[in-house]
């Protein structure tokens, strides 16, 4: 049985180390705002925060998320309210929205990572993650205006 501290709680897990974090999160843990996109790491869709690196949840095992604390969309803000959030409702950045949670899980790490980055920063940086909707230019502004903020 693994521990885990998963948005500042600690849970214990019992599952194969070799289980990916994705699965401990939706079907053991319920946290369904990680989604499952592609199962390869190319999507970008289940991004979560690993201490403070974004990471893809379907490639990572539970036996290398070891101590480090995983926080998720859900973790991201009790209320709800960070300023990516509000950024991303004020930008009207979903179309399907699909996407949205591992979208803003990066954009959280690199701003974190990097607090007013530039255009092509938040380009660059924001390249793992792919929105099928095309919503790229909504995504950056958000980004943008929620730098502003903090």
């Amino acid at each position: 049985m693994a521990k885990l501290t998963i948005n500042g709680v600690s849970v214990p897990i019992d599952a194969d180390p070799r289980t990916p974090l994705l699965w401990v999160l939706r079907e053991h843990l319920g946290l369904t705002g990680t989604k499952f996109g592609c199962g390869a790491g190319t999507c970008g869709a289940c991004t979560v925060h690993l201490g403070d690196q974004a990471v893809f949840a379907c490639q990572t095992a539970i036996e290398a998320v070891g101590d480090t604390p995983v926080t998720t969309i859900e973790g991201l803000s009790a209320a709800g309210d960070h300023p990516l959030q509000r950024a991303w409702i004020a930008e009207q950045v979903p179309q399907c929205g699909y996407c949205q949670s591992g979208q803003i899980m990066r954009a959280a790490a690199l701003l974190r990572s990097t607090p007013k980055p530039g255009r092509d920063r938040i380009i660059e940086a924001m390249a793992p993650n792919l929105c099928r909707c095309g919503t790229y230019p909504r995504i950056v502004r958000a980004i943008e205006r929620a730098a502003k903020e903090t």
